[in-house]
């Protein structure tokens, strides 16, 4: 009987573990995997977020010290175009590589043959950066924004400060290693939300390959393709994503393998950033290089299992009524939520997940009252998040009596303290007349026989005769 009993209660608790679906956060394991809906995330720390919204769909060690190697690159041309938007350059500009050009940027490190005194454009420099993933490039536009790298690198810290970038610490510009240069998976996603806000960066990163002009060191045109094999198959085939809109990817022994991306499908967009990944052992060719084969099952769960969601809007109807005094026909008013909250949600989730907080400006409201006029508001809120606040307004218009309106005055007249004094006194004084004038009457009425003649005299002496 007892071995039934724990078998039973046994039974329950996986059925109950096998129903808990992931959402937000996944678990870890000792290997620094995630089980995400039956697939594991082979990742050292990953996220994936919806960018819209800053809604975090899924989440390994987001916020863990990690290197990031060449996804700095990201940082650096952020800067870059910051300095273009505020005129400082131009994306024409043409500017010279000097001798600092090759500063820590490593042996065999790769670069897109940019030589000392070589003319190029700011233009050609991004897309060096950003395409082949070109170390020296990076430090020729750290010269064209700050004059020199160490100032470009402080400038860089900074912004990242600014972005709320808080696990990240740079050392130079390009992403070589060194063990003071680190970031955090979810500041990657900061930094790159940043960078596509930008056409120009959001057309480099979504390229193929760029054809680099002649310059002064070299006289034919330049060929260069892109690292990023969401995007294209010149160097890595298998993996092409045909949603992936970008961003950046990096490789260092220390770093692993790492991949910020960007994907649109049914506009609806997606970022992800996996770091330190590691090549499948035994693996030849273009096999086995799981930063991208583990950011396409990120993509592919988020849109398969994440939907937008309107959440609240004007037809949801159970909300309090707001009593309205001295209204024509009516004492009440209906509410109704003013604008629209959609999130990107679980797509197995429906409106009795969510809750609801509402908050009146007043229990009653005086007439007359407008369509629309707000009168109070509502927040939506899922597994603890609010999502979103909107206006509480009026449903209809409610006239105002003018009887009861008058009646109203006329009470609040009288309500008040000096009128009330006043009419005491106004009282007091009248009780007073009245008072006084029965007291003297009744005065006049005791006393008046005394001296009035109201009888005839009776005298019937004779007159003296002389």
């Amino acid at each position: 009987m007892k071995k039934s009993r724990l078998l039973s209660l046994f039974m329950a608790l996986i059925l109950a573990l096998s129903l808990a679906a992931p959402f937000a956060s996944a678990a870890e394991g000792s290997s620094g995997s995630a089980i995400l809906d039956g697939m594991t995330v082979d990742a050292k720390a990953a996220i994936l977020v919806d960018p819209d919204t800053d809604e975090i769909l899924y989440e390994l060690n987001a916020h863990e010290k990690m290197y990031p190697a060449s996804i700095t690159k990201v940082m650096t041309c952020l800067l870059t175009l910051e300095a273009v938007e505020r005129g400082e350059l131009t994306l024409e500009q043409t500017v010279t590589a000097s001798q600092a050009i090759h500063t820590g940027i490593g042996d065999n490190a790769s670069t897109a043959d940019i030589k000392v005194g070589e003319e190029i454009r700011i233009i050609d420099l991004l897309y060096a950066a950003l395409i082949p993933s070109a170390n020296e490039a990076c430090n020729v536009m750290a010269e064209a924004v700050s004059g020199d790298i160490n100032s470009f690198v402080e400038l860089m810290n900074q912004r990242a400060a600014e972005l709320g970038m808080t696990g990240t610490h740079f050392a130079n510009t390009h992403g070589y290693h060194d063990d003071n240069h680190y970031t955090t998976a979810y500041d990657v996603y900061l930094m790159s939300k940043e960078a596509m806000k930008y056409e120009t960066f959001r057309t480099i990163v979504s390229s193929l390959n760029y054809t680099m002009p002649a310059t002064n060191m070299h006289p034919e045109e330049r060929l260069v393709r892109s690292t990023n094999a969401l995007i294209s198959n010149w160097n890595t085939r298998g993996y092409l994503y045909q949603y992936a809109t970008g961003v950046k990817t990096g490789h260092t022994p220390e770093a692993g393998y790492c991949l910020s991306a960007a994907a649109t499908k049914e506009d609806r967009n997606l970022m992800s950033v996996v770091m330190g990944c590691e090549r499948v052992p035994g693996t030849t060719g273009s096999e086995g290089f799981t930063y991208f084969s583990e950011t396409i099952r990120l993509f592919d769960w988020g849109f398969n299992n994440f939907s937008t969601q309107t959440m609240l809007d004007d037809t949801k109807r159970d909300i309090p009524e707001v009593e309205v005094t001295l209204g024509k026909n009516t004492n009440y008013v209906t509410l109704e939520p003013q604008g629209e909250v959609t999130a990107l949600l679980p797509k197995d989730i429906s409106a009795e997940n969510f809750e609801y907080d509402y908050t009146l400006n007043a229990n009653s409201v005086e007439a007359p009252v407008e369509k629309g006029q707000q009168l109070g508001t509502i927040s939506v809120s899922f597994n603890g998040k609010v999502y979103g606040t909107l206006p509480l307004v009026a449903s209809i218009s409610v006239e105002r009596d003018p009887w009861l309106y008058r009646l109203d005055r006329l009470q609040k007249f009288f309500d008040q303290l000096w009128v009330k004094i006043l009419l005491v006194v106004i009282l007091v004084l009248v009780a007073f007349l009245i008072l006084r004038r029965l007291f003297f009457r009744g005065r006049r009425g005791r006393y008046g026989s005394s001296y009035g003649g109201g009888r005839r005299s009776r005298y019937t002496g004779s007159r003296r005769r002389r």
